[in-house]
């Protein structure tokens, strides 16, 4: 049997201030009608991915685009084509979403999607568009635990919502408590907390997921075993392409990529520049959050170049 061509789409992740985005419901006499997925629309041929998102928006919306960043790229095969989406998150633009050609449009938090049914394709876009553009990594064998949970507490009222505790040198009774009370501070807040490398410290912790280093990802062929693996988040460390490319391949949530920058932990280390990092991010079917030499001050830099956000060691805590 013959492999359906890939069709390039340019889709649009219309975002508020307060996180909802936008969904369109496909009209009648179109492949899929009454099912809801992000706008946008196939790349025509000798079309820039931009140039494609813009003029959709433009036909579809009747929008102009003032800010646009490429996010994520996923191949999903429906029975009828294969399509290769090019996501873009839109933060800023001109004009009031209205529709064109016979859409309904529906604003919806991406954890709490009200409408249906959803093309298939679009359900770990919503799973990534839940996680929040910052996410902070203990370091309490530095400052202390308890200097740590008190930083905690100053972060997660000033709105950090996704954190790794990483801490792997401290004894395993004290990492467990430490995980234990993090977790607790955490979820007072509605925050997620991610357990570095033990499974089953995550699981006795209650925490929210696992996050594995590149070496222990490349021992995998699948994604960890979770007792509940639609709410059980799984991130991976990654340096290059192959470890990028790893991390999709087991079902990974996310990835950290770096180091983008110098940083003072490793001075003189090779970086990846922000060049090079927006080519891996882009080819990416899962969210990168740019590490290394980053602060809070740069998430939207680093989204204009394909990051979903930035994750931060000494940053989160000061």
């Amino acid at each position: 049997m013959s492999q359906a061509p890939l069709t390039e789409v340019a889709a649009a992740v219309l975002t508020q201030p307060d996180g909802r985005v936008l969904l369109a419901q496909r009209p009648p006499g179109k492949v899929y009608a009454g099912y809801w997925e992000f706008p946008g629309g196939k790349v025509e041929a000798g079309e820039s991915l931009n140039a494609a998102l813009a003029r959709e928006l433009h036909e579809e919306l009747g929008i102009v685009v003032t800010r646009a960043c490429r996010w994520i790229t996923r191949v999903f095969e429906y029975p009828h084509a294969t399509v290769r989406l090019n996501f873009f998150r839109v933060f800023e633009w001109q004009g009031e979403p209205h529709p064109h050609e016979g859409q309904v449009f529906s604003w919806q938090l991406p954890d709490a999607v009200e409408v249906t049914p959803l093309l298939p394709a679009n359900f770990p876009i919503l799973k990534a568009l839940s996680l929040p553009p910052l996410l902070g990594i203990s370091h309490a064998e530095s400052l202390g635990v308890d200097s740590f949970l008190a930083r905690l507490d100053v972060a997660l009222h000033d709105g950090l919502r996704l954190i790794q505790l990483r801490d792997k040198t401290l004894p395993d009774d004290a990492r467990l408590a430490l995980a234990r009370e993090t977790v607790r501070r955490a979820h007072l807040h509605g925050a997620r907390v991610l357990v570095n490398g033990d499974l089953a410290l995550a699981r006795a912790a209650g925490a929210d997921g696992v996050h594995l280093d590149s070496t222990a990802a490349a021992q995998l062929t699948a994604r960890p075993d979770c007792a509940e693996p639609d709410s059980f988040l799984v991130g991976v460390s990654c340096h290059d392409a192959a470890e990028l490319a790893h991390a999709a391949a087991i079902e990974a949530d996310f990835a950290l990529l770096s180091p983008v920058l110098p940083t003072l932990t490793h001075p003189g280390a090779t970086t990846l520049g922000w060049d090079t990092f927006s080519t891996l991010a882009a080819a990416s079917p899962i969210p990168v959050y740019g590490l290394g030499g980053l602060g809070r001050d740069n998430v939207a830099l680093a989204q204009s170049h394909g990051a979903h956000g930035v994750a931060l060691l000494r940053g989160a805590w000061t």
